[in-house]
């Protein structure tokens, strides 16, 4: 949901909140299961909140995906494929929820998406933003940082999403769950907020912003020859420096980061991203500012 400068926006009404997306990611799953079964919780006045889960089949085998990353087709190229016999399931998947939440992109589709993740790294709490430019998102994840008792990242990266960790492929950790229990639930709060009328004024958030992914160092036959470095391992959102250790090889030797500026590395030795050939990516921080926000429906209210 994006907002235009300065301007009224149209209240929420209807709000998804996706779990397992990929299928090994638990905490997602174990909460939309238990709201599809008792949502009393995550409900709100004046608007819908659906929980849904994402991707059943590979939820049911306890793995990331069927046939390829659910999270990695979602673009208009996947969405417009036509349906055949041999389309990936995670394709098909896709299409099938584009229609019963959008069309992305349309009048009809939802007005806001929560979709639930952990990583396998020492992420914490993250907020995930797609846009620099959404306003209501900024604002949202402003009030979350504000009221959420512990720390909170906020990351411009691939799509907006919420990410926990660390916890291990097909686990389910209970100080991790309610993480992400909480952050939902002051993200829906901030909605009814909206809702009811609540000025918003403009605000400043610091972001982490992706500037390189790393792979591993690797041999002439494309292996891995060194891992990342125990310095750098479980330090996700904190300063590399130039000659700080990143990687070790078997041999002993240590691989250091050369670069002329501090960067904070995150998605550190993320269990997913092996294939993905991907060891961490580098951030730098940056300041996103958020025009006022307002609902109309307030001014329908006033008399």
């Amino acid at each position: 949901m994006t907002s235009s400068s300065g301007a009224d926006n149209p209240p929420v009404r209807r709000v998804a909140i996706f779990g397992g997306t990929h299928g090994n990611e638990l905490s997602g799953v174990f909460l939309v299961k238990h709201w599809q079964e008792n949502g009393a919780e995550i409900q709100r006045t004046g608007m819908e909140v659906k929980p849904f889960l994402a991707n059943p089949r590979a939820v049911k085998k306890c793995t990331r995906y069927i046939d390829c990353d659910l999270n990695r087709v979602f673009d208009p190229d996947n969405l417009g494929r036509t349906v055949v016999e041999d389309i990936p399931y995670e394709v098909r998947r896709a299409q099938e929820i584009n229609q019963i939440f959008g069309p992305k992109g349309s009048d009809d589709a939802y007005d806001l998406i929560f979709d639930l993740h952990n990583t396998t790294s020492n992420m914490g709490g993250t907020l995930i933003l797609e846009s620099s430019r959404d306003d209501f998102t900024i604002q949202m994840f402003h009030y979350i940082k504000v009221v959420y008792y512990g720390y909170i990242n906020i990351f411009l990266y691939l799509q907006t999403g919420v990410e926990v960790g660390p916890q291990p492929q097909g686990v389910v950790r209970a100080d991790t769950l309610d993480k992400m229990r909480r952050i939902v639930k002051h993200g829906l709060d901030f909605v009814q907020l909206f809702n009811e009328g609540k000025d918003f004024s403009p605000c400043t958030i610091e972001v982490f912003k992706i500037t390189e992914k790393v792979d591993y160092p690797r041999n002439k036959n494309d292996e891995i020859i060194a891992i990342i470095h125990p310095k750098l391992q479980d330090q996700d959102w904190q300063p590399l420096n130039n000659g700080d250790p990143l990687f070790l090889t078997l041999d002993g030797e240590v691989i250091a980061y050369k670069g002329d500026c501090t960067v904070y590395p995150t998605f550190i030795n993320e269990a997913a991203y092996y294939e993905k050939k991907q060891a961490f990516v580098k951030t730098v921080k940056v300041k996103l500012t958020a025009n006022h926000i307002r609902s109309s429906a307030r001014n329908q209210n006033t008399p």
